[in-house]
Order: structure tokens, then sequence, then C-alpha cells
């Protein structure tokens, strides 16, 4: 559907700009985004493959299970029946640490990982279960500690200090996932009184 709708927007935009008679405008401003989104991709590329290298190396070296349990009393509050020793809190410690250090598609790998370990260790095939929605939604609403991909979008277009958007960001963080949470929470004890 997103598809439809992004295609649409650029050809209705093409359209007009040629009906008002800024096609030469239109040409070069097609000419010179794809190159600078190959630019950007190839940037974001780069930082994605240095922070994932090191989320692989915190996993290797066993940082995360340091990370887990100093996560572990809040997640195994949030996750109830979920063992707190178990692949899938592993993962959700790995995916919330990815997502705190603004990495949001590092953090997808761990995601997915962490979803499986979820469906197995809760024998949940046909239908998600509370804790697989909570975990989406708390991935999505993606707490961040340090914005590395804005950071690195800003940076990539002049920003002389590309990380002032800390308190901003940390903010907005904050009460996004505490309003998403209670939001699951809740949703997730009105569907059990049903």
């Amino acid at each position: 559907m997103m598809k439809y709708i992004f295609g649409g927007l650029i050809t209705v935009s093409v359209i007009i700009g040629f009906i008002q008679g800024d096609a030469a405008e239109v040409s070069n401003g097609i000419i010179n985004s794809c190159g600078e989104a190959v630019a950007l991709a190839i940037t974001l590329c780069g930082i994605i493959c240095l922070w994932s290298g090191i989320m692989r190396a915190a996993q290797t070296s066993g940082l995360t299970e340091i990370v887990a349990r100093v996560l572990s009393p809040l997640l195994t509050r949030l996750f109830k029946g979920i063992d707190k020793k178990g692949k899938a809190m592993q993962y959700i410690v790995l995916n919330i640490t990815a997502n705190l250090l603004g990495l949001g598609n590092a953090s997808t790998p761990f995601g997915i990982a962490a979803m499986k370990e979820l469906e197995r260790e809760e024998k949940s095939s046909e239908a998600a279960t509370d804790n697989m929605i909570l975990f989406t939604v708390l991935n999505t609403a993606s707490l961040q500690l340090i914005p590395t991909t804005a950071a690195a979008l800003r940076l990539q277009h002049g920003s002389a200090a590309p990380m002032e958007i800390l308190p901003a960001v940390w903010a907005v963080s904050a009460v996004n996932v505490t309003l998403t949470v209670v939001a699951a929470k809740l949703f997730a004890k009105a569907c059990r009184k049903k």
C-alpha cells in the first residue's frame, strides 16, 4: 500500500512541476537527489556496519549479559513469564541496547530473533502473545540515548553540532516509550477481561 502512496506522490509532484513550467528544475532535482541518495546510503551503511560489529563483539564478550543483568529487573516486570536467562530475553536485551544507541536498522536482526524465540518459548504459532505485542511496541517506540543515525544525517547535511538534538530526543523517546508501554499493558488487560 505504501509503495502506491509514495509512487503517487512522486508522480503527482513531477506532473505538477512540468505543468508549472519547472521541467528543468524537476529534472535537475531528480538527478541530484539520486546521487545524494547513494552517498547517504553508503554513509549510513558504514555506520550500521560499525555498530553492528560492536554489538556482535559485545554479545561475544559477554557484555550483553552484564547489560541484561542491569536491565533484568525492569524487563522481567515488563515481560512476564519469560525465562530471564533464555535466548528470547538475550535477544530482547540486544535489540533494546541497539535502540538505546540509536541503531534502528542494526537492531532489526535482534528483533526478528527475539520474536522467533518468544514464539518458541511461549509456544504460540497461531497468534501474537502479550509479550510479543509489548516487544513490538517497545521496539517501535525505540528509546534512544545516542541518536547515531539522526546525528549522521545531520552531519551529512552540514550541521556544526549534530548531537545538539540530544535533550529533545531523550524527552520525546521517554514520553513515547512510556505511553506505548502503558497503552500495550492496558489493551492486554482489557483483552484478557473479554
